[in-house]
């Protein structure tokens, strides 16, 4: 099993990153406004969160959890997200999203072949939630549609970056 001591402290930030920018990947493609941005973050949130609680997670997958949860690996997060999307346009923000991604999947795959297959799953499982998350092209009183056909051209190329 692969842990935090197994990657150079960038590959770890990577990692860190990677369930926010599988949801990000999602939000830029089709901004969907204030709530929608809202709800969708909320989805990445839950699935943290969810991950925490669960006693058969994959361990790679709770080891990101749990520092996630330090303010440390809160901070490295977040610095890391600022270094890589600071002044980016959403189209650029997808694009860096799935690049992010497949390298994401190829250290996973070089670095721990055996928690790769469960923590890319858990990856395309966010952004699939955070296009669940909300309605797009409605108004605010209905109409629309839960995943948008942008949406479903990203989680086609989140799984194609993440090999699943």
């Amino acid at each position: 099993m692969a842990d935090k001591t197994s990657f150079t402290k960038d590959e770890w930030t990577l990692l860190l990153k990677s369930p926010m920018i599988a949801g990000m990947a999602i939000t830029a493609a089709d901004p969907s406004g204030l709530w929608g941005l809202l709800k969708e973050s909320f989805a990445g949130g839950a699935a943290l969160t969810k991950v925490a609680a669960d006693p058969n997670a994959n361990a790679l997958v709770k080891a990101v959890v749990a520092d996630f949860s330090t303010s440390e690996g809160r901070s490295a997060a977040r610095d890391g997200l600022k270094a890589e999307f600071t002044d980016s346009k959403p189209a650029d923000i997808k694009t860096k999203s799935i690049e992010s991604l497949h390298e994401v999947s190829t250290l996973l795959t070089a670095k721990a072949p055996g928690d790769a297959a469960a923590f890319k799953g858990w990856l395309r499982q966010i952004s699939e939630s955070t296009a669940e998350a909300a309605t797009e092209g409605g108004s605010l009183f209905g109409g629309g549609v839960q995943v948008s056909d942008a949406e479903k051209a990203t989680l086609g190329e989140i799984s194609s970056a993440l090999g699943v």
